[in-house]
């Protein structure tokens, strides 16, 4: 049996059981049984099943852990923490993060003035709610509403400007107010320190957002000079998304740490926070010797906690509570993208497809007498004659002294030799034989779009572990690379053979074969484009009742065709009358079947862009 890493990525969330993959939760329903029970109602091509449970496991996993470490040390700070809406803004994610986290006292983050929106619409009174990212005038005084309304919303100030705007927001709502209601106010720090990796520029002096130690020094004053010091009440900072390594995170706590208490001690009596951001990273690798990061989530908590409580003891103030804005970590495993594999483009070098004659060229004779007596003895010295004999018969292909049959006989008897001489040298991890297992790696067209699913793939070569979700009882053999049915060519998770993945051999014109891309839930969603116009896959909500059976909910179809372009600002009318009247102009076809062309083309605008597979009967069925 094939685990395709799931020791290493899966956190206990599946299991393999018989053949299948199953939700390790309730009644362990298979991805296969909900996946089918979707698409008998009748929604083809990609699924993107959500999973609450997933999201409630990792926000009470988040918070346990925190608290734990707070006994620990007798740390006298709170713990909270708000979800980035930048990661998943989708209203099926959204509900149900809200309804599963309202007994931790969870809330959002807003970056955005329509994020501030969902936050102000959604965030329950009393939980805290942080804004982060540059603002203008009338952003802000969306805060200050909020915070009229009863919110627990702090304002992060990224720059001068911002506080200075706030002074003049606070003058308009609350002047002549004898008890001025007002959001709690944060600052960003420009941080010496930097992350690692891919975002490690979030942190460090020529990072985008924060404030300079000059321009800190500079918002103090005009806080006090404004009276509004005693709303200071956070700092902020972020030193990258997905951090690999602990220790750019102890060495900015430090840093953060110390400006805390230097402004504590200048008389900021109100500050009581640090908000040491997200970054905490998800382990999506499939391979034990690739990590994505090198520490759990006990020693990240332990670190934060330790290193505030020896900062805020040697500097004399209180411990600052502490605030995380984790939101890969809380979103990535809930949805898992299900999608049909619709064609394996290398099966034509399979030895049935030989066409040999009575009389073949002595070379392809040689290659299938080659093929016959492969052993493991052999293997090496039979290879390379192969690999020598592919060059010769091509050239004389090329010089017109064999024809196509014998170009394809070629082609197929190579392709069966390295095939069967990387089986019976398997143990033998040579760097010849990881080349080789790229001229036989088979091609798997999948009914999705990377840039809509897995744009991180794309733009970052960001992996995402994937796997079948059936014949799991089957070792897979095939080194494989995944296409997407877009017409671009970075469309592709190519095969590497340092990081593989083997897929099954299988006849999809006989029996269908899934695909299951899983931690897809933090921002491929939102990040996703609409290359060439596919959009969102069909979605669905799978929940459990009492008894452990689960029930598909909140089904949103992918949009048809009309909607897509909708979106784009076509006006479909037009386009809908332009199709009509050129089927209904045309004089080459009958009025009987315009009126067949015309509730067939209707049928297909109704439809989306994703392909429609069947699965074949057999005849034997």
């Amino acid at each position: 049996m094939k685990q395709f890493g799931l020791n290493i990525w899966g956190n206990d969330n599946f299991i393999i059981k018989n053949n299948t993959i199953n939700i390790n939760y309730a009644n362990k329903p298979s991805l296969l049984e909900i996946a089918q029970d979707i698409r008998d109602k009748g929604y083809k091509g990609p699924l993107l099943l959500r999973f609450p449970h997933l999201i409630e496991k990792q926000i009470s996993t988040l918070f346990t852990t925190f608290e734990k470490a707070k006994k620990t040390f007798g740390y006298q700070g709170k713990f909270q923490a708000v979800f980035p809406l930048k990661v998943n803004q989708f209203p099926n994610f959204v509900h149900a993060l809200m309804d599963v986290s309202q007994k931790y006292n969870y809330g959002l983050e807003a970056g955005s003035k329509a994020e501030l929106i969902i936050a102000m619409s959604k965030t329950p009174i009393g939980a805290p709610i942080t804004v982060n990212g540059f603002k203008d005038k009338e952003m802000i005084a969306l805060c200050f509403i909020a915070a009229k309304m009863g919110h627990n919303i702090t304002v992060t100030i990224e720059g001068i400007g911002e506080l200075q705007t706030i002074i003049q927001v606070n003058t308009e709502f609350n002047e002549d107010i004898e008890n001025p209601i007002l959001p709690k106010i944060g600052v960003r720090i420009r941080l010496h320190s930097s992350g690692i990796g891919i975002w490690a520029k979030s942190g460090g002096y020529s990072s985008k957002f924060g404030l300079t130690s000059t321009e800190l020094l500079e918002a103090y004053e005009l806080l006090k000079k404004h009276e509004l010091l005693a709303y200071l009440s956070m700092i902020h900072f972020h030193i990258g998304s997905q951090m690999s390594d602990i220790s750019p995170l102890k060495k900015a706590l430090r840093e953060a740490g110390n400006i805390y208490a230097d402004l504590k001690k200048r008389g900021a009596d109100a500050l009581c926070a640090i908000n040491i951001g997200g970054g905490l990273a998800v382990e999506y690798s499939q391979h034990a010797h690739n990590r994505d990061r090198n520490y759990s989530l006990d020693e990240f908590a332990n670190d934060v906690i330790y290193l505030m409580q020896e900062i805020a003891k040697s500097r004399g103030v209180d411990e600052p509570d502490i605030f995380t804005e984790s939101g890969r970590y809380v979103a990535a495993s809930h949805a898992i993208l299900i999608t049909p594999v619709l064609e394996l483009f290398s099966q034509e070098y399979h030895e049935k497809n030989l066409r040999l004659k009575e009389n073949n060229p002595p070379l392809i004779q040689e290659l299938y007498d080659l093929f016959s007596s492969l052993t493991r003895d052999n293997a090496r010295e039979y290879l390379h004659d192969a690999l020598d004999h592919m060059e010769s018969l091509l050239t004389l292909f090329d010089l017109g002294y064999i024809d196509l049959e014998d170009r394809s006989n070629t082609e197929i008897l190579v392709n069966l030799i390295i095939k069967k001489s990387i089986a019976l040298l398997k143990n033998e991890d040579t760097n010849e034989l990881k080349r080789l297992q790229n001229r036989i790696q088979e091609k798997y067209l999948v009914n999705f779009s990377a840039f809509q699913s897995l744009p991180d793939f794309w733009g970052l070569k960001q992996h995402f572990p994937i796997m079948p979700i059936d014949h799991l009882d089957v070792r897979p053999t095939n080194p494989a690379s995944i296409w997407d049915i877009t017409c671009d060519s970075d469309g592709e998770i190519d095969f590497n053979p340092d990081l593989p993945l083997y897929l099954h051999d299988i006849d999809v014109s006989q029996e269908e074969y899934f695909l299951a891309f899983f931690l897809t839930g933090a921002y491929q969603e939102v990040l996703g484009m609409k290359h060439n116009l596919f959009t969102h896959p069909t979605e669905a909500v799978i929940t459990f009742d009492e008894k452990g059976h689960y029930a598909v909910n909140n089904l949103i179809d992918a949009q048809n065709l009309m909607d897509v372009l909708d979106d784009l600002d076509y006006d479909t009318n037009i386009v809908d009358k332009a199709l009509k009247y050129k089927i209904e102009e045309s004089e080459h076809i009958s009025k009987e079947e315009k009126r067949e062309l015309l509730g067939k083309l209707y049928l297909y605008l109704s439809e989306n862009s994703y392909l429609k597979t069947i699965q074949a009967i057999s005849e034997n069925d």
